[in-house]
């Protein structure tokens, strides 16, 4: 079952496989909608009902329930908070707290993508067929980890675009100036998102090579978002701020884990052990 070795890449074999596999996702529901409603309700509902509730109830602010948060803000920001709570909260809550959630993005659609790369091929039993193309073990794997690191990236930055028109538009008359884009903005989501996506893509990748159905993979795989949602906690208690330096460094470490995560996977990704799963 194994392809005669060659020298080179098979790249047209590649972008076959990809271009297979992104029509493969287009036409399935249970792929396209998680893409579609979680970067909704994160990207759009999130920080519009932020600005709403903070313009509706500005008398109500009350800073010292993020007082520790304020504390770690920069200099200039840290002023304006006597003059305009409401404006300070509202800055606050879209560039720092929900920020992090520009990484949920392409890490789902990461791992709904790759969950559906190799367990859904056993699902829809066309495993087989996959396994007899004229591609190399390591190049079947590229073509696998392309399919759904693209489109995440694409949807990842796309989503990043969308809130920051969002979160600009609905801040008008409340907060001068533009939010975005700025620093921490750009870094989350060029470096760190592409990074946690690969990371996601690795995970899942493994698991799914390993279970029989979507859902399992989907489901075990899902343990990746848990250290996005501690950095959001980490933010609200007041233990960080996000700052160029700690993204730039949190980014390379993703990076240096997906490497690990993704050599690993391609040893997960091979004809002798898929085959064993049919």
């Amino acid at each position: 079952m194994t392809p005669t070795t060659r020298t080179g890449r098979n790249w047209r074999g590649i972008a076959a496989v990809v271009s297979r596999d992104l029509r493969v996702v287009r036409s399935s529901k249970p792929v396209i909608l998680p893409m579609l409603i979680v970067p909704a309700v994160l990207l759009v509902v999130l920080p519009l009902a932020t600005v709403v509730g903070a313009r509706l109830g500005a008398h109500a602010v009350d800073l010292s329930d993020v007082e520790r948060l304020l504390a770690l803000l920069p200099a200039e920001m840290a002023a304006r908070v006597v003059a305009d709570p409401s404006a300070v909260l509202i800055e606050v809550t879209l560039v720092y707290l929900l920020s992090p959630m520009l990484l949920i993005v392409p890490l789902m659609t990461a791992s709904v993508i790759a969950a559906d790369a190799i367990a859904g091929e056993r699902e829809r039993k066309t495993l087989e067929g996959l396994l007899l193309t004229p591609l190399t073990d390591r190049e079947l794997f590229t073509a696998k980890l392309l399919g759904a690191w693209l489109p995440a990236v694409t949807v990842g930055v796309g989503g990043g675009i969308v809130y920051a028109l969002v979160a600009d538009l609905a801040a008008v008359g409340v907060v001068e100036g533009r939010l975005f884009p700025n620093v921490v903005w750009a870094v989350l989501v060029l470096w760190v998102g592409p990074a946690v996506a690969a990371i996601s893509l690795g995970v899942t990748v493994l698991v799914s090579a390993r279970v029989k159905t979507v859902q399992e993979a989907f489901q075990i795989a899902g343990v990746v978002v848990l250290p996005v949602v501690a950095l959001v906690v980490m933010q609200a208690g007041g233990l960080l701020i996000l700052s160029p330096p700690l993204l730039l460094t949190t980014g390379a470490a993703c990076w240096l884990i997906a490497a690990v995560v993704l050599r690993a996977g391609t040893r997960a990704v091979r004809r002798t052990r898929l085959g064993e799963r049919l």
